[in-house]
């Protein structure tokens, strides 16, 4: 494998570029990859600017280390959320983020392994393929850490993906899913037994789709997400609001700072 071009935005999110597939590492292992803003951006900005040269014909996302994909969005982001408006403001940028994940002209393929929750797991529904290491835990355990909510828009993704039964009960018992469960109900395609051996089975499948049709791809994956995006014209700021601006919320990022378990009041 040659290395065409190597760079990097910021240590926390490496990009290479070998062999026409770019490589995108989430590189934060020692907070499990928990992504910050500046991680969120740099991810986007790679899928929103790739070259039209065909010089990239598909994009595989990992995370570094041994632990996880990617834990979600690092929860000090949320201390300084005062207002509605922080709020908004972070679903809106976040809406952006995924948009340019879901929208990148070419095959998207995410590796997943470890701990997928929260805003890795927002990241995976919104590529185009999910390949799984055995070791995987997939979810969204916000009703028993944070006390926010999803944005509609990643609900739908969610539920395009696992059906609405699925996804209500996954989000109200807060369970993870594993591997195997992940595979059986189509959110992913592959599992293999690790890390390693999921990362050739992308580079595998990267190549076997860089060399289709690149139109026929592109119009496919524009198709299904416009026709996705028809189902999802949802205004949710008054659900944002209500949950990130109430004291539960606050009370959901002490508790997980702390490593206690969180005191709900409903308010």
């Amino acid at each position: 494998m040659s290395n065409d071009n190597t760079a990097s935005a910021s240590d926390e999110l490496l990009y290479e570029i070998c062999d026409g597939i770019g490589y995108v590492t989430l590189n934060r292992p020692a907070a499990r990859n928990a992504l910050t803003i500046a991680m969120y951006h740099g991810l986007a900005d790679v899928c929103r600017d790739v070259p039209s040269d065909g010089s990239v014909k598909a994009i595989v996302i990992s995370g570094a280390g041994d632990k996880a994909f990617a834990a979600g969005t690092d929860i000090a982001h949320f201390r300084d959320f005062k207002q509605s408006e922080d709020a908004i403001g972070y679903e809106t940028d976040m809406a952006r983020v995924f948009h340019a994940i879901e929208t990148c002209p070419v095959t998207t393929i995410a590796v997943l392994h470890g701990a997928c929750t929260g805003g890795g797991a927002a990241i995976a529904i919104a590529s185009d393929i999910r390949i799984s290491a055995r070791d995987l835990k997939f979810g969204i355990p916000i009703a028993r850490t944070l006390g926010n909510c999803l944005s509609a828009r990643n609900l739908g993704r969610l539920t395009a993906l696992m059906g609405k039964g699925r996804v209500l009960e996954m989000m109200f018992t807060s369970r993870l899913l594993g591997s195997d469960e992940a595979l059986s109900i189509g959110l992913v395609t592959d599992v293999l037994d690790d890390k390693a051996a999921a990362l050739a089975r992308a580079d595998e499948l990267a190549h076997l789709v860089g060399g289709h049709a690149p139109l026929t791809l592109r119009a496919t994956k524009e198709a299904l997400r416009r026709l996705a995006e028809h189902q999802n014209t949802i205004d949710d700021a008054d659900l944002i609001t209500q949950c990130y601006m109430s004291e539960d919320f606050h009370e959901g990022i002490e508790a997980f700072l702390a490593k206690r378990k969180p005191e709900w009041q409903g308010r």
